[in-house]
């Protein structure tokens, strides 16, 4: 712990941003061990940051979370933003409680496309950057490269000269090292601690004022409920003071402080008074929403929150009304899938939830179709059950026209990939802003509807034999460029419910790809495999073979069926139709038709046709 009294021009408020992979996570587990935050037996696991089991298991950050490093009396407070543009709302709160970055780039791959994305929203806030090299001892580093490549980036993103002058630091987040030239020798971090305190401003705060805080995340504690986290900018707050909550448009409401928190290493930890410029949590709220000021005074001045790229896919979420609802979760109910919902929303700026006319399901909007993926994964592991539609384009009336989202998507991808992506794109509607080649690889920026964006990511893996990366950002509305068809193929639909036999598949087989195996249940209108024409097939898998004096019914286990494709929740919703939804249990992953009934469906097609 500290041993001298904080004061604010010993805090430092950093973000640190980078592309997937660039080992920004491992830095920080570096940081707080050489800090000495953890005690010398003490078991830490990897990417202590990235908490959620998600995050673990994409190997990507979701939510943006703190942490602090106390050095030579100093604290550092940290905090971990995403790098996938799906989860810009979290980036874009955390620059309001920070007044410094630190990017760090690999020194074999350079800044990338998904770098550009956050650091963009960083430089924008006037922040100060520190550019942290990583990976020097890897195998064809170029550590001075990048140092150039990072310059060009920060020209290109319109970067003050202040920001352009920013400090280099290079060296191994995994081994533990850092100096200011990748020629010299260090064995400890100390060079990146010092150039912290030396150069990111200390927090703009009066440590003399009225107490105020602007909150930028939301925290949530079955003990204390609702935990509002943000940086103190005025003043200082104690335990059981008597704060205002201050509202857009409506009376302030007041509150008592019932406890405060610290972030120290990986814990929290309470303490009796927090002052400015420290980034803290303060519970003793019923309700309190990102963006809300709290206040020593019902009278003060609420404090200006930064503006959200706005949602652009929209997404219905209902209860299973299929004939296996309920067998699986033990949270089927439209209150309890509402309830979640909104709960959800209140700690994710980017995403909003709405009720909808038919009882039972609810439009969520969000930045992109991998965030909405994040929630129903999250759903399905806590024991609900969902059924979820295809994303579709949030659309605007301008002018009396429609207008719909676009992006501009940047892409890496090997030379030899270019045509197929670049005829992949035109079939989207995308168009090629620029194009430049090196090393064997193509960059790419385009700009394209973000319909066309709906299963690119997919289709890219596919095309770059998983090479290619992607990256995009909101760009503006525009009017609306007609049909764009990502699908051209149809399904093959079960007409019975039961068990899938191998004999039904064997034939069934011939027709398309399976989706099923032997022994897998499913039921009517659920979609079981694709069939490579545009229309669906019914066709019945639960047909076993008839036992005839002449061969017994086991007779044609020897039969080798390929494997069935297993889709992954994200490529499940972005592969179905607009008359198809995706069920996600705690078990399963099923693609059916939103109409079960065949009979039905069929009249309601041609209901549409005569439309």
């Amino acid at each position: 712990m500290l041993e001298n009294p904080i004061t604010p021009d010993r805090i430092r408020n950093i973000a640190i941003i980078a592309h997937v992979d660039h080992g920004k996570t491992t830095l920080v587990d570096e940081m707080l061990k050489q800090a000495g935050s953890f005690r010398d037996n003490q078991v830490v696991a990897e990417r202590a940051m990235d908490s959620m089991d998600q995050e673990r298991e994409r190997g990507i950050t979701i939510k943006a979370k703190n942490t602090s490093v106390h050095w030579n009396d100093n604290i550092i407070n940290i905090v971990d933003t995403p790098g996938h543009a799906d989860f810009g709302g979290e980036v874009e709160r955390v620059m309001k409680m920070v007044d410094g970055v630190m990017l760090v780039v690999d020194a074999y791959e350079g800044p990338q496309a998904q770098t550009r994305f956050v650091l963009k929203k960083a430089l924008e806030q006037g922040l100060t950057p520190i550019v942290f090299v990583n990976k020097i001892d890897r195998p064809n580093a170029e550590p001075l490269e990048m140092h150039d490549k990072v310059l060009e980036l920060f020209l290109e993103l319109e970067a003050t000269e202040e920001q352009f002058e920013a400090p280099f630091l290079y060296g191994s987040a995994k081994n533990g090292y850092a100096m200011k030239h990748p020629d010299e020798k260090s064995e400890d971090m100390i060079q990146l601690f010092q150039t912290i305190m030396d150069e990111i401003p200390a927090p703009d705060v009066d440590p003399d004022g009225e107490f105020k805080m602007l909150v930028s995340n939301i925290d949530w504690s079955d003990y204390v409920g609702r935990i509002a986290i943000g940086k103190i900018l005025s003043g200082s707050v104690k335990l059981g003071d008597t704060v205002w909550r201050l509202l857009k448009d409506e009376k302030p409401q007041r509150a008592k402080i019932s406890k405060i928190f610290e972030y120290s290493a990986l814990a929290t930890s309470e303490v009796s008074e927090a002052i400015a410029g420290n980034i803290v949590g303060l519970a003793g709220f019923e309700d309190v929403d990102i963006s809300e000021t709290i206040a020593g005074t019902a009278e003060s001045e609420p404090l200006p929150f930064v503006d959200i790229d706005p949602p652009t896919v929209m997404m219905s979420f209902a209860v299973n009304d299929g004939p296996f609802a309920g067998l699986e979760g033990d949270r089927v109910t439209s209150r309890e899938i509402r309830d979640r919902l909104i709960r959800e929303g209140r700690t994710n700026v980017s995403i909003k939830v709405e009720e909808t006319d038919s009882a039972g399901e609810f439009k969520v909007s969000a930045r992109g179709a991998m965030q909405v993926a994040v929630v129903v994964e999250q759903m399905r592991r806590e024991g609900y059950e969902v059924l979820v539609s295809r994303p579709t384009v949030i659309k605007k009336e301008i002018d009396g026209k429609w207008h719909e989202p676009f992006e501009t998507l940047y892409l890496e991808v090997p030379e030899e990939a270019v045509g197929g992506c670049m005829q992949s794109l035109a079939n989207r509607k995308g168009q090629t802003e620029a194009m430049s080649a090196k090393n064997g690889r193509t960059t790419l920026e385009v700009t394209i509807p973000t319909r066309g964006l709906i299963g690119f990511e997919f289709e890219l893996l596919n095309l770059t034999s998983g090479e290619g990366i992607m990256s995009h950002l909101f760009k503006e509305y525009r009017p609306d460029t007609g049909d764009i068809r990502t699908r051209h193929t149809g399904t093959l639909v079960s007409m019975e419910k039961g068990e899938a036999m191998t004999y039904s598949l064997t034939a069934i087989e011939t027709r398309g790809k399976l989706f099923v195996g032997p022994g897998d249940k499913v039921y009517e209108g659920m979609i079981i495999g694709e069939n490579p024409r545009t229309d669906d097939l019914p066709v019945n898998p639960t047909k076993a073979k008839h036992v005839t004096n002449h061969r017994a019914s086991g007779s044609d286990k020897t039969t080798a069926l390929t494997p069935p494709l297993k889709f992954s929740l994200e490529r499940a919703i972005e592969y179905i139709a607009p008359d198809e939804l995706v069920e996600a249990t705690p078990q399963n992953i099923r693609l059916r038709k939103r109409i079960l009934d065949s009979n039905a469906r069929k009249r309601a097609g041609k209901k549409i046709s005569e439309n």
